[in-house]
């Protein structure tokens, strides 16, 4: 059964039945119109509470570190929860994640994870079909997956839309990609499933830009982490502190 976990007062976007274009990694998930709001529910029927999880945290510096003074202008400054994610290179598909979580004596870093971006690396300026991740700071509002929800503070669209199969760009296995997601709001309209199809920018400008569960390889667009830490970044975000993502090369963020 395709259950949803919205927010409180949100209404639902439309959810196409046309097969997706190839504008990101979540080009591979199917759509469904079956979305019955409600708040995800053990087997016995009876809501389950979202969990209050803690990451390992080291020191408090008052800057992220890395980030340069105009990519730190952009996060808003009532976002207590910050994920940066760090290209090796512009031209290259691997990067490491990390999760701050900003208090009163500063930011403090959660562990620092292993992850990959796209095939051919980042860019300024996503168009569909580069096969580059979008440099920039986009908040994130919004997960779902094939799986039920882990235990997530966000809107969770738990839907068999979430399917994939194939091979990646090394010959991976793709199944399971899209078990757990995270979309990026690159693109799409905030408060809506990662399924819907809305580009504010248009289709030229690309789009179902996710961190997802890695598979081994590179993206076409998307951030991929480890099941164990996607699920792990799930249950940490709160949307009340207004979680955002910071990703692009080590050169860009350093801007």
């Amino acid at each position: 059964m395709i259950t949803s976990k919205r927010g409180a007062g949100r209404r639902p976007a439309a959810v196409l039945a046309a097969s997706l274009l190839l504008v990101g990694c979540g080009a591979g998930a199917a759509r469904t119109t079956d979305r019955t709001p409600g708040a995800e529910t053990t087997g016995s029927g009876a809501a389950r509470p979202a969990p209050a999880p803690r990451l390992s945290l080291d020191a408090a510096p008052r800057r992220l570190p890395g980030l340069g003074p105009r990519t730190s202008a952009k996060i808003p400054p009532k976002s207590g929860q910050v994920l940066v994610v760090t290209g090796r290179g512009r031209d290259s598909s691997v990067s490491t994640a990390v999760l701050y979580e900003r208090t009163a004596s500063g930011w403090h870093a959660g562990t620092r994870w292993p992850a990959h971006n796209a095939f051919k690396g980042w860019t300024d300026h996503h168009v569909i079909g580069d096969l580059r991740s979008p440099v920039g700071v986009y908040t994130l509002t919004d997960a779902g997956g094939l799986r039920r929800d882990p235990g997530t503070r966000l809107p969770y669209d738990h839907s068999g839309g979430f399917s994939v199969d194939g091979t990646g760009f090394e010959g991976e296995p793709l199944a399971g990609s899209f078990d757990y997601v995270i979309a990026i709001d690159y693109n799409r309209e905030p408060g809506t499933t990662p399924l819907d199809w809305t580009r504010p920018l248009g289709a030229g400008r690309g789009g179902g830009i996710w961190v997802h569960v890695d598979h081994g390889g590179p993206t076409q667009g998307c951030v991929s982490l480890a099941e164990k830490h996607m699920k792990a970044l799930l249950r940490a975000l709160d949307p009340a502190r207004r979680p955002v993502i910071v990703m692009g090369h080590a050169a860009a963020l350093g801007r």
